[in-house]
């Protein structure tokens, strides 16, 4: 297994893509921590579906147990969680933003590679797939992905609203209520309560009608 040289300064292709939004985090770093700590880089590993959070947890473990703290910063797996409400109650949701990757910082030896007892110990651990990389060379992420990840990875202080994915003025059909498979158009978002006001024409005349996000539909043009 090859080790990395330190010279590119992008992802590839199959990287993930940094368009993560910066909601409510599990994996969470402090808002003054450097971008990046000095001697070290950040590097991404493809992991097994579902097991982010378990091979996180099981670095950081043999880490401490090998006393390699000086050689591996923070391990992060940005999350996000959404509110959901159905029939009046409400849920929290948790989705990774970049599944099947972890983010791994790192301090490289003086000609660039990864130390290799750093190197073996990550490759070994179960789940654990390959670095992002070219020609099986590990590739440290640039600046700019950096900031995003650890954007992603901040946690505010708000619990997160319920994510709506309408606009005022969208056409949509009522699949569930009284009043369903009338058409209507969104004239409101609510997302504070889940609602979203929609104007239907009911006997001839227009009547807005306070609806459950999850009970209406997009009507394609």
């Amino acid at each position: 297994m090859s080790e990395p040289t330190k010279k590119p300064d992008q992802l590839t292709d199959d990287a993930p893509a940094l368009d993560g939004r910066p909601d409510q985090k599990d994996d969470v770093i402090a808002g003054e921590e450097p971008v990046i700590q000095e001697g070290m880089n950040w590097f991404v590993l493809r992991v097994a579906s579902n097991k982010e959070s378990y091979v996180r947890a099981t670095l950081l473990r043999k880490i401490q147990i090998e006393n390699m703290e000086h050689l591996v910063g923070r391990i992060l797996v940005p999350t996000e969680k959404t509110k959901t409400m159905k029939g009046g109650r409400q849920r929290i949701t948790e989705t990774k933003l970049y599944p099947g990757y972890v983010f791994v910082e790192m301090r490289l030896e003086d000609d660039g590679r990864i130390p290799q007892d750093v190197f073996f110990l990550i490759k070994e651990t179960t789940g654990v797939g390959d670095f992002v990389g070219t020609a099986g060379r590990p590739v440290p992420m640039a600046k700019h992905e950096i900031e995003k990840m650890l954007l992603d990875s901040r946690k505010p202080e708000e619990l997160p609203q319920v994510r709506i994915e309408f606009s005022k003025g969208d056409h949509i059909k009522i699949n569930e209520g009284p009043f369903e498979s009338y058409e209507g158009t969104v004239d409101e978002l609510m997302p504070e309560k889940g609602l979203v006001r929609v104007l239907v024409t009911i006997f001839g005349r227009q009547a807005p009608i306070e609806l459950e996000y999850w009970q209406i539909g997009k009507i394609d043009e």
